[in-house]
């Protein structure tokens, strides 16, 4: 089920004109949604799209990066797709095969946010991929979609390369506002475990918007944490095996103007896109920072504000927030990446989306360059780095442990 749209552009903007004219004479309502919704099969969510690398040059010749390996960030793209896709079918059952239009349906999904996509094993560009997804979870009017990238051997030998999680919400098409989901069925005990694991990542990305720097002060530890590193390395003492940099330094930024050729099923920006866009900013930060080329590890979060209308100007700006200390292995940078929509005429920037990636040197070295905040929204940026790296190590541990005998 395609995520961008078949509609001309031109056709959009009619309907978008015959809308906005109709909409002054007269409120229309909402058609509501049948009560109950029908509940839905977890596993008739689940939906897979196979790219055959291994088979197809011409296929691999459209993802290959200068380095031979695979473009992960169009990988991301297809994800987000594939995630639309499945809570598109969650809603509108398993025999869905056009979404139609938004008006006809009352009702359209975005995604809210990602809360991780890790990487378990290297994107080697031998092998044919496999990337699958399922409604894990349904809320009053969100669904957690669990997504997974594997590797498809010549001997059918199936290795998993990535895990991650999107959150996608349901909004009505008129008033703009939360709209219900369909229930979920569970027919088996790994549907329930699978169940159990979405509803905790819902409690747990609550939780952290509690205790998030935005609005609660960093704890004790952590204050102590940051004034220890201001004191090792925000002070002149002369030490020469390690190089600082100010964040500030590491500011990198792209603008770009929206076309519609890279809009999705509700005439705005796909956020796949972004997502790739965002990817490639962080990536080539990264690299200048540890001056080498790296590997991805894990996107730690996205979050959606806003969407990002077509034909606006938006400005994607990167910062290095974390770094592991100088001389540790393997070296890890943390990188944020802001989307802005620039207002042309007073110069206004309205932030859409916040990315936070994870890179690492390709042969695991360390880096010896330490980022530095200056002002106390750096700060804030740095703690930001340092619990999205201690989470991120903290997962990584959990999946690498081997069951007891």
């Amino acid at each position: 089920m395609p995520m961008r749209t078949p509609i001309l552009w031109s056709e959009a903007l009619l309907n978008a004109t015959s809308t906005s004219k109709s909409s002054e004479g007269h409120l229309v309502e909402a058609p509501a949604p049948e009560q109950p919704l029908p509940p839905r099969h977890m596993h008739d969510t689940y939906t897979e799209i196979l790219l055959p690398f291994a088979s197809s040059p011409k296929l691999f010749e459209q993802y290959t990066n200068a380095w031979g390996g695979l473009r992960t960030g169009m990988l991301m793209e297809h994800l987000d797709s594939l995630a639309g896709s499945i809570s598109y079918k969650h809603m509108l059952g398993p025999g869905v095969e056009t979404l139609g239009r938004i008006h006809e349906r009352g009702f359209y999904i975005v995604t809210a946010s990602v809360d991780r996509l890790d990487v378990l094993a290297p994107l080697l560009p031998v092998r044919d991929i496999r990337l699958s997804g399922i409604v894990v979870y349904t809320g009053t009017s969100s669904m957690e979609v669990a997504v997974k990238m594997e590797a498809l051997g010549a001997s059918g030998v199936e290795d998993t390369l990535l895990l991650g999680r999107f959150s996608m919400v349901c909004r009505d098409a008129r008033t703009h506002k939360a709209r219900p989901v369909n229930p979920l069925i569970l027919g088996s005990r790994e549907e329930t475990a699978l169940y159990s694991m979405g509803e905790n990542a819902k409690k747990r990305r609550q939780s952290l918007a509690l205790h998030s720097l935005s609005k609660v002060p960093p704890s004790s530890i952590e204050a102590e944490k940051l004034h220890s590193m201001y004191l090792q390395y925000g002070q002149d003492n002369g030490l020469s095996n390690y190089e600082r940099v100010w964040m500030g330094e590491t500011h990198l930024e792209k603008t770009m103007l929206m076309f519609p050729q890279e809009r999705n099923v509700h005439q705005k920006v796909f956020g796949g896109y972004l997502m790739r866009l965002a990817y490639e900013l962080g990536f080539a930060n990264a690299s200048l920072f540890t001056r080498s080329h790296v590997t991805f590890m894990s996107l730690d979060s996205i979050s959606f504000a806003k969407p990002v209308p077509i034909g606006s100007i938006l400005r994607l700006t990167s910062l290095i927030l974390h770094t592991t200390p100088p001389g540790e292995f393997p070296g890890i940078v943390h990188v944020g990446v802001q989307a802005n929509v620039v207002d042309v005429r007073t110069g206004h920037e309205q932030t859409t989306n916040d990315f936070r990636f994870t890179w690492c040197p390709d042969d695991d070295a360390a880096v010896l360059r330490q980022v530095v905040p200056k002002t106390y929204q750096e700060a804030m940026l740095w703690l930001e780095g340092k619990r999205a790296l201690e989470m991120g190590d903290q997962i990584r541990g959990e999946r690498n442990k081997k069951p007891s005998a």
